[in-house]
């Protein structure tokens, strides 16, 4: 049985709003938030990743795993190197929406590259 709410949607199910928690959850980190954040501007390669957020590789690594096992990001193979890229462009959509809507509130400037170790990862 569905129902309405205020908006006019129906109501979620609980697999669904599950499946949203555990989305949510998941980018709770601000290392993984920032991951997703810079793959939104672009794919890349670790190496290449890790320098712009400035996280060890082996710190980037587990969280790009934990990011690609929830599918908000995929990887492929070009010659040796692997390539990683969001898989999901509306997840994206909500961290901006969400990210911005915070630093227009706060009235925070735009803020100047952060690393990883900046954010206690």
């Amino acid at each position: 049985m569905s129902t309405r709410v205020g908006g006019g949607f129906d109501d979620p199910s609980a697999e669904v709003l599950a499946e949203a928690a555990a989305a949510f959850g998941l980018l709770a980190t601000p290392a993984r938030l920032y991951i997703l954040w810079a793959l939104s501007q672009g794919e890349s390669d670790m190496t290449g990743l890790a320098e712009p957020v400035g996280g060890t590789l082996p710190s980037v690594s587990q969280h790009l795993t934990k990011l690609k096992l929830a599918g908000l990001v995929r990887s492929r193979r070009e010659g040796r190197r692997q390539v990683y890229l969001v898989d999901d462009p509306d997840v994206v959509t909500v961290v901006r929406v969400m990210v911005g809507q915070l630093a227009a509130r706060g009235g925070h400037a735009p803020a100047q590259r952060v690393h990883l170790r900046d954010l206690g990862v």
